[in-house]
């Protein structure tokens, strides 16, 4: 059965609060974030610069309080005080679809949570 690719978890509006270019690689994220959005540590997450329009992927590691850091490579895609969003997709068969509920934590410009919203996929076959 063929399966199709759906948002799983967001974290939208976050700041950057710190590059680190000469780190393995990932990005730190507060463990509030973390948890609000249920994205689990060394996870996938695709990384889209609200300011300069840079996309990346990478994996999510715990970050102390407020804490958004772009590290390695992906130190060249943001800086200090850009808005990024932090986004998970899943594989979900037909049967799996309707049970899929998607949440967003739109985040506030230090970092903690404004909103909560929790999607449910809706208009599926």
């Amino acid at each position: 059965m063929a399966q199709r690719n759906f948002l799983s978890a967001k974290i939208h509006g976050a700041t950057i609060t710190c590059a680190k270019l000469e780190y393995h690689g990932s990005l730190s994220i507060d463990t509030t974030l973390l948890e609000a959005a249920g994205i689990l540590p060394f996870e996938r997450v695709d990384i889209y610069n609200l300011d300069n329009g840079e996309r990346l992927s990478t994996y999510a590691i715990p970050g102390g309080p407020g804490e958004i850091c772009m590290n390695g490579a992906a130190a060249h895609k943001g800086q200090v005080g850009q808005r990024i969003i932090i986004a998970t997709y899943q594989w979900l068969d037909e049967s799996e679809m309707t049970g899929a509920k998607p949440k967003v934590v739109i985040t506030n410009t230090d970092n903690t949570i404004a909103e909560i919203i929790n999607y449910e996929l809706s208009n599926v076959p």
